[in-house]
């Protein structure tokens, strides 16, 4: 078993590619995070703060690094 690690995406980056690197990390969309994370600035101001330790501290995804999804619950529309 691989043991996951937590990197900014380099794929799917707005700013510094931490949110998308956080949705990776639990494979869920990037957008849920942003929208947290936005709502963490808005409401605490809190959320500035740590996004800027996180984009110093949470390492570039290297290259050549896969992220692989799990599509057993996702619907393509394929045949049965």
């Amino acid at each position: 078993m691989a043991t996951k690690k937590l990197y900014k995406s380099r794929t799917n980056r707005v700013i510094a590619g931490v949110c998308a690197g956080i949705a990776e990390f639990f494979n869920i969309d990037p957008t849920i995070v942003r929208v947290v994370w936005a709502i963490l600035i808005l409401c605490f101001g809190t959320g500035i703060l740590a996004y800027i330790i996180c984009a110093l501290i949470i390492p570039e995804m290297p290259d050549g690094t896969v992220i692989v999804e799990d599509d057993k619950d996702r619907f393509d529309g394929g045949d049965f």
